[in-house]
C-alpha cells in the first residue's frame, strides 16, 4: 500500500474493474432471495447534484448491503426523456448554432435531431453516477423512449383507453405560453412578486341598487385582463350587502356583457370588497365556482397568451355553447396579456370605472422551465380517471402492502390521493411517446397501435383521411411504468417474475403525489401476481429530506450556493468555482455578491475529498425525513477518517510482513484480542439492524466509533506491548502471543473492511485486496470484497467478562492521562501511581498490568501498599488510583501558587465583609441583594478552606 491514501489514484480504475467484470449483476440464483431496486430516472439533460449524490448513496449502501448478504440483487438503472426540458436544450442548440426553430425542421428531423442530441451528450450524468461508485447493472440501462419501453407505453394508453380510464375533454390546465404546452404542478413555481390590485366599478343592470343606494358594486382583481372572460361575479350569500343581488345582473365593463350576481362561499365578506369576479376559464377556483352554478366558460386567450380575435364559449361540459357572443372588442385583439392589462385599465380610468389601485403582494406561479408566468387555460386533453385508480392504491398502504419509512409520509401520501383529481397526461410537445389516437375529418377518434390497425379494426377504406394526434404523454405517464416497463412487460419477462415488486424505492417528498403514487395506481392496475391479486410496485417507500447549504438554504443556481458533489471527489479551484457560481449570471450586482460569499467561505476553492469520504458524510447526516444542512468540516472529518482508516491497514500490514499466521487457540488471545471481538460482535449487530431499519446515520456512527476510537486509538496501542516484546518468558511474549495478535489484527480488519464497504467501497476495495489473501485461504488475486459475505455478529462470540475488565483498564488509563493534562505533566513523565479497592479490580491490574503500564507510561502501578502518601485521588470503578503529590508537585511552586490564590480570596472575604458592615448599604439595599453578597461571602470562605487544606497538605510533603 502506498504511504499516503490518494483517493483520486485509485477510485476510477476501481470503478472500471468492477464493471468490465459485471460484478454488479445480479447472481439470478433462484434459491436465494430476490431483492431489487428502480433507480428513479433522472432527466437525460441533467448532471449529478447533491440530492442524487445523497439518495444514489443511500441506494447503493442497499445494493451492496444485500449484494454481500447473498441476496439475488438486481439495480435497475435508466434515464428518464424529460420532454419539456430535452426539447428546449435542443431547440436552444439549433437556434444558436443554425439560427433555426423545429419549425424549420419539422416534427420528423427535429425528433432525429434529439436522438443525434442524446446519443453524443445525453450520458452526461450515468458517466457523473460512476464517479459516485453506484453499482447499477448497467448492462440493462433503459430509456424511456427505447423500443422496448415505449410499447409498454403505449400498451397501457390502448388498455386505458378501452376500459373508459382515459378520456379527452376540455379542462382547465396550467399552461406554458412560451413553451406552449401544458405543464404538471411539480413544474410550476410559485414567486412571491411585487404586484397591484385594481377596483373595478361593475354597474348593475335593470335599476338595481345596493344597500347603500349605489347603483355599482366594486372588485378587486389583480388580472384585469381576464375580465373580458367574466361570466359572473361571486357574494357571499350571508354577506347583508349584497345578498339581495343574488339572481340579478350587472353589464361587464368593456364588454358589455349582461352577467349574474352569484351567492357562493367562495367570496369572502371579511376580505376586500366582499365581490369577487369569476372568469371559469382563466382561474382554477373560478372554475370550481363556475361548475357548481353551471357557468359557461370563454376562453379569451390564445396558447401564446395574447388576446383571442374571438372569444371560444363553453359550457360547463366543454361543450360549444352560445351563451354568450363571443365578440371581443376590437382594440385589443391580438395584444399580450400585458400589453391588453395596461390598456384596459387605462380605459378603464377614462370610464370613471377604475375606483383605487393598490400595491399588492401575490404569489405568482411560473413555469420552472419556460420562466415566464403560467396560465390557467382551457384546452382539450388526455386524462386518466385517478379516483379510480387510486382506490386500490390507498389500501395498499393502509394495509402495510407498502410501508413508508419515515411512516409519517403515509399522512401526505393519503392526503393527496383521497382528494385526487383526474390526471392531465397529455402534452403539446414533439419529444416523447406520441399518443397513439387518430381522428377522422368528423372529429371521432380512434385509439390502436398504429393506422393501419385502427383501419383494420374500424373497417375503414383507404380514402379515410386519418390524422395522428399530435399531442405526446407527459414523462410522469412512462416514468409511473417504471418499474415493471424496466423489467420487460408486457412480456412475462424471468426478470418480471423475479425482481418484482422490488424492494425499496428511494425518493423524496416532493415526488410522492407526481410520481410514487402514480407508480403504485398504474403498477396495481397491470401487474397481479399468479392470484390475481394487485402487485405493488415496491415494498417500501424511504424518503429523504432536502440537502441545503450550511444556513439551511435550498441549493439553487440562482442563490449561487449549490456545491456540486464531483468537486468534492475530485477538487476544483476557486476561478473554476466562481465560473460555475456566477458566469451566466446577467445581474452583475448579484453575480458580485455571490462571488463574495463564495470567496469567503472557499479562498482557496474546494480540496478533493475523494468519493468515500462524500459518501460516508452523506449517509451519517442521513437521519430519516429530515432536511440536511451541509457542513464541509463533517466532510473534512470524514476525508480524516479515511486516513486514519488507511494508516491503520498499514500498521497491520507491516507488522504482518513475512510472516505466515495461523488461526490461534483460543487461550492464547490476549485480553484486548477477546476484548475488540466482542466490541466488533456489538457493532456488526448494530450495524446489521440501522440497515434493515433504515438508519443510515446510526449505521455510520457505530462504524465511526468502532473503527476510530476501539480499534485505532484503544487496540491498536494495545497490541505494541505484544508485537515488540522482546522477552518470551514475559506474560506477553512468546510466538503464540504475537501470532494471535497479528492474526486478530489481521482478522479485525478483514471483517472492517467487508463491514464498511456499502458505505466507503473504493478504500476498501484497495485495502480489502492486500489483506484477505493473507487470512482469507479462499480469496484469489482478482477477487472483489463486494462479492464477499457481509459480517454477521455469530461470526465473534461476545464476551462480557473482557469487555468489562477492559473498560475498567481504559478508565484507569484515562485517569492518568486527565492528571498528566491537569497538572501540565510531560508525556514522558514516568509516574508511579497506587491503586487501592476492590480485590477483583486490584486483581485485573495485576493480570494486564504490562499493557496498563506501557498504555499509560507508568513507572509502575503499586496495588499493594498499605499506608498512602498525600495524594491526588481519582475514582476508576469501585477503587481509586492515587497519584502521590511528591511525584507531581514541586513544593515551593504549589505553595506560592496557593498563596497567591489565598490572598485573593482573603481580598473578596474583606471587600464583602466591609460592604455588609456598611449600615448605609444594608439600610437601603433591597433583601435579595444583600442576601446575594451573602452567599458571595460563604462561598469564599469556603474555597479559602480548601485552600489552606491544599496548603497544610503541601507542607507536610
Amino acid at each position: 500500500m502506498e504511504k499516503t491514501y490518494n483517493p483520486n489514484a485509485i477510485e476510477q480504475a476501481i470503478y472500471q474493474n468492477w464493471e468490465d467484470k459485471k460484478y454488479f449483476r445480479p447472481s439470478m440464483d433462484e434459491t436465494k432471495p430476490a431483492f431489487s431496486i428502480c433507480l428513479p430516472p433522472p432527466n437525460v439533460t441533467g448532471s449529478l447534484h447533491m440530492g442524487h449524490a445523497f439518495q444514489q448513496t443511500i441506494m447503493d449502501i442497499l445494493i451492496r448491503y444485500h449484494r454481500m448478504l447473498g441476496d439475488n440483487t438486481l439495480w435497475q438503472a435508466g434515464t428518464d426523456h424529460a420532454g419539456i426540458a430535452t426539447q428546449m436544450v435542443v431547440e436552444r442548440k439549433i437556434a444558436a448554432e443554425e439560427n433555426k426553430t423545429r419549425h424549420d425542421y419539422g416534427r420528423d428531423a427535429f425528433i432525429k435531431k434529439i436522438w443525434e442530441w442524446k446519443e453524443q451528450s445525453g450520458g452526461t450524468i450515468t458517466r457523473q453516477m460512476r464517479r459516485l461508485g453506484t453499482s447499477v447493472d448497467w448492462d440493462r440501462e433503459r430509456f424511456t423512449m427505447d423500443e422496448g419501453l415505449s410499447a409498454a407505453v403505449q400498451e397501457v394508453f390502448i388498455r386505458l383507453y378501452k376500459e373508459d380510464l382515459i378520456y379527452r375533454g376540455k379542462r382547465l390546465v396550467n399552461w406554458d405560453p412560451k413553451l406552449r404546452t401544458a405543464i404538471s404542478d411539480l413544474e410550476v413555481e410559485n414567486k412571491e412578486v411585487q404586484g397591484h390590485m385594481w377596483h373595478i366599478r361593475y354597474h348593475l343592470a335593470d335599476g338595481k341598487k345596493t344597500s347603500e343606494g349605489k347603483d355599482y358594486i366594486v372588485v378587486a382583481t389583480t388580472r384585469p385582463e381576464t375580465m373580458l372572460g367574466d361570466t359572473a361575479v361571486a357574494v357571499n350569500s350571508e354577506d347583508p350587502r349584497y345578498k339581495d343581488l343574488i339572481g340579478s345582473n350587472i353589464v361587464l365593463p368593456l364588454v358589455n356583457r349582461l352577467i349574474p350576481i352569484v351567492g357562493d362561499e367562495h367570496a369572502d365578506m371579511t376580505k376586500g370588497t366582499g365581490c369577487v369576479k369569476i372568469t371559469p376559464a382563466h382561474d382554477f377556483n373560478d372554475n370550481e365556482v363556475g361548475k357548481r352554478h353551471s357557468l359557461p366558460m370563454i376562453n379569451v386567450l390564445t396558447e401564446d397568451a395574447k388576446i383571442r380575435e374571438t372569444a371560444e364559449v363553453f359550457d360547463t361540459n366543454g361543450e360549444p355553447s352560445d351563451a354568450y357572443s363571443n365578440e371581443i372588442p376590437a382594440k385589443y385583439r391580438n395584444l399580450d396579456r400585458y400589453e391588453a392589462r395596461d390598456v384596459i385599465v387605462a380605459d378603464l380610468e377614462a370610464l370613471g370605472l377604475l375606483e383605487k389601485i393598490e400595491a399588492h403582494t401575490l404569489m405568482q406561479p411560473y413555469g420552472d422551465r419556460g420562466g415566464v408566468p403560467i396560465e390557467p387555460m382551457l384546452t382539450d386533453q388526455w386524462y386518466v380517471r385517478a379516483g379510480i385508480l387510486a382506490k386500490p392504491a390507498i389500501e395498499a398502504v393502509e394495509n402495510g402492502d407498502i410501508q413508508f419509512v419515515p411512516k409519517q409520509y403515509e399522512n401526505m401520501y393519503f392526503s393527496w390521493m383521497r382528494n385526487i383529481q383526474d390526471w392531465c397526461i397529455s402534452r403539446q410537445l414533439w419529444w416523447g411517446h406520441r399518443i397513439p389516437a387518430w381522428y377522422d375529418e368528423s372529429g371521432k377518434v380512434y385509439v390502436a397501435h398504429n393506422e393501419a390497425e385502427v383501419r383494420e379494426q374500424n373497417g375503414l377504406s383507404a380514402d379515410t383521411v386519418l390524422r395522428q394526434d399530435n399531442d405526446v404523454l407527459d414523462t410522469w405517464f412512462s416514468s409511473g411504468l417504471w418499474t415493471f416497463s424496466t423489467l420487460g412487460w408486457p412480456e412475462n419477462t424471468p426478470e418480471l417474475k423475479t425482481f418484482h415488486p422490488t424492494s425499496v424505492l428511494v425518493t423524496g417528498f416532493d415526488i410522492i403525489f407526481f410520481w410514487v403514487a402514480r407508480m403504485i395506481m398504474m403498477t396495481m392496475h397491470f401487474i397481479k401476481d399468479e392470484n390475481g391479486k394487485p402487485q405493488v410496485p415496491f415494498k417500501t417507500v424511504y424518503v429523504t429530506g432536502l440537502i441545503r447549504d450550511e444556513e439551511g438554504q435550498k441549493m439553487s443556481k440562482s442563490k449561487g450556493n449549490v456545491i456540486d458533489p464531483l468537486d468534492m471527489i475530485d477538487g476544483v479551484s476557486l476561478e473554476e468555482l466562481l465560473k460555475k457560481r456566477t458566469g451566466n449570471m446577467m445581474q452583475p450586482q448579484k453575480a458580485a455578491k455571490i462571488a463574495k460569499r463564495t470567496e469567503k467561505q472557499f479562498p482557496n476553492g474546494i480540496e478533493a475529498h475523494g468519493t468515500d469520504a462524500l459518501r460516508f458524510t452523506l449517509t451519517a447526516l442521513a437521519s430519516t425525513g429530515r432536511d440536511i444542512n451541509w457542513d464541509m468540516k463533517r466532510l473534512e472529518g470524514y476525508r480524516n477518517f479515511c486516513n486514519k482508516l488507511w494508516n491503520a491497514s498499514r500498521y497491520v500490514l507491516m507488522n504482518v510482513e513475512n510472516r505466515e499466521l495461523r488461526k490461534p487457540d483460543f487461550a492464547d488471545y490476549s485480553l484486548p484480542d477477546r476484548y475488540i471481538r466482542s466490541k466488533l460482535a456489538a457493532c456488526i449487530k448494530e450495524i446489521n439492524h440501522d440497515f434493515a431499519t433504515y438508519r443510515f446515520d446510526l449505521a455510520a456512527t457505530a462504524l465511526y466509533e468502532f473503527v476510530w476510537n476501539e480499534f485505532c486509538d484503544w487496540y491498536i496501542e494495545l497490541t505494541k506491548p505484544v508485537l515488540w516484546c522482546k522477552d518470551d518468558n514475559s506474560a506477553l511474549g512468546g510466538e503464540n502471543h504475537k501470532n494471535a495478535t497479528l492474526y486478530n489484527l489481521m482478522d479485525i480488519l478483514e471483517t472492517i473492511l467487508r463491514l464498511a464497504h456499502p458505505i466507503m467501497p473504493f478504500i476498501t476495495e484497495e485495502i480489502y485486496g492486500n489483506v484477505a489473501p493473507l487470512i482469507r485461504s479462499d480469496f484469489k488475486k482478482g477477487d472483489t470484497i463486494m462479492l464477499r459475505a457481509y459480517p454477521s455478529d455469530s461470526d465473534f462470540e461476545y464476551d462480557e467478562t473482557a469487555v468489562s475488565e477492559l473498560d475498567f483498564i481504559k478508565e484507569l488509563v484515562i485517569a492518568v492521562r486527565n492528571i498528566r493534562s491537569e497538572k501540565n505533566l510531560a508525556p514522558s513523565l514516568k509516574l508511579s501511581p497506587i491503586m487501592r479497592g476492590e480485590a477483583d479490580e486490584l486483581a485485573v491490574i495485576e493480570r494486564n498490568m504490562e499493557f496498563i503500564l506501557s498504555l499509560a507510561n507508568l513507572e509502575k502501578l503499586d496495588t499493594k501498599v498499605s499506608e498512602f502518601p498525600p495524594a491526588i485521588a481519582k475514582i476508576v470503578g469501585h477503587s481509586e488510583i492515587l497519584f502521590p503529590l511528591s511525584g507531581i508537585v514541586k513544593k515551593d511552586e504549589e505553595l506560592a501558587r496557593l498563596d497567591k490564590e489565598i490572598a485573593k480570596v482573603n481580598a473578596e472575604i474583606e471587600r464583602i465583609n466591609n460592604k455588609l458592615g456598611n449600615e448605609t448599604f444594608t439600610s437601603k439595599a433591597p433583601q435579595n441583594v444583600i442576601a446575594k453578597e451573602q452567599e458571595k461571602l460563604d462561598n469564599y470562605k469556603e474555597s479559602l478552606n480548601k485552600l489552606l487544606s491544599q496548603k497544610d497538605l503541601i507542607n507536610k510533603l
